[in-house]
């Protein structure tokens, strides 16, 4: 019976560092195959296979498109491509984006967890906002083991956290203990594959991301309707329900965690008040320069009225500016701006 011979890792912020303490103690024999996915800048160079490699007895590199899975060896996923596997082999795909990331941790552990149930553990290290935490209830799922980073020794606490909070981990431990815990699991026998079947939520989703046809054509969606759309491409979102977590795909394939779809959401709304600022100091601006040519002409008339546009846009810019900087909120009240506009006047 095979052993716990599929590891799969995540992380994000402060991942480098992590990583090659974890891969630094595993042996140059490990009975595992091991892959990885770090959030990194899509158009970025990635040296994180070199840096592996140069600290651990293992040989890591970015594998090409179908690569055999062999033990001792280190996988990392690409810029800009999911590491994906299916029996036997690895995917490297420019898929859809899951968590706002390519590469995401989401769509590994879970291909990984379709493919290998019982043999798989999951890590989470270091890391910002949940990628990863759908994964690994999809290994929990499939019968595998979860381990974490202990949240309060990581760099960023966030992925493991949010792991730990929603799934059934089996190991939270310091980092330095992650690796030989691995190798310990390496030799374990897994539990019978046939235990833990593959849901249908999970067969779906993990050939949607990994852009097979009949997938994105056919018309079985992976949850039901939401009245939110994808900020990725604008389409339909569709809310899916794994235990506790709630999550978001649109049809095309990109999908969101509700803390991302927050955090986009935050981004978008800060995006858009930061261009109503500049909108309304622009026409406080013209308002203002009108209203100068208008006294330079003797239309007094029509200079009060650019002047109570100046007011008015510079107030509103005021409530603007201190929800973008996070001042308390100072709004005068209706009264005063009556009593300022007849002082003006």
């Amino acid at each position: 019976m095979a052993g716990h011979d599929i590891i799969v890792v995540g992380a994000s912020a402060g991942g480098v560092e992590a990583l090659t303490t974890l891969v630094r103690d595993l042996p140059a024999n490990l009975p595992a195959a091991v892959f990885i996915v770090l959030h990194i800048p899509a158009q970025s160079p990635s040296l994180l296979p070199s840096i592996l490699s140069r600290a651990s007895q293992l040989i890591a590199a970015h594998p090409e498109d179908g690569a055999k899975i062999e033990h001792g060896r280190v996988y990392v996923a690409p810029p800009d491509h999911h590491l994906l596997l299916e029996e036997g082999r690895v995917r490297v795909i420019r898929g859809p984006k899951e968590n706002r990331h390519r590469p995401a941790v989401d769509p590994l552990m879970r291909t990984a967890a379709r493919a290998y149930g019982p043999r798989v553990v999951g890590v989470i290290l270091t890391g910002s906002l949940d990628d990863g935490t759908a994964g690994m209830q999809a290994v929990k799922t499939r019968g595998g083991i979860a381990i974490v980073q202990d949240p309060d020794e990581a760099l960023y606490p966030s992925m493991p956290r949010s792991a730990m909070e929603n799934v059934a981990v089996d190991y939270c431990l310091p980092l330095a203990e992650i690796a030989p815990m691995l190798v310990r699991l390496a030799s374990e026998p897994s539990a019978d594959d046939a235990s833990f079947p593959v849901p249908r939520g999970m067969d779906l989703e993990s050939r949607i991301v990994g852009m097979e046809m009949d997938a994105l054509q056919n018309e079985e969606r992976p949850g039901t309707p939401s009245v939110f759309s994808c900020p990725e491409c604008n389409g339909v979102l569709y809310e899916m329900h794994d235990g506790d977590l709630t999550r978001f795909r649109c049809r095309v394939g990109h999908a969101f965690s509700a803390e991302t779809m927050l955090a986009e959401q935050a981004e978008e709304l800060e995006t858009a008040l930061w261009m109503a600022l500049n909108t309304l100091e622009e026409s406080a601006s013209l308002s203002r320069r009108m209203m100068q040519n208008s006294l330079e002409r003797g239309h007094a008339m029509i200079a009060q009225r650019f002047e109570e546009k100046v007011r008015e846009a510079e107030q509103r810019a005021q409530v603007i500016r201190q929800v973008l900087l996070k001042e308390p909120l100072v709004v005068a009240p209706s009264e005063e701006i009556d009593k300022a506009s007849e002082n003006g006047a």
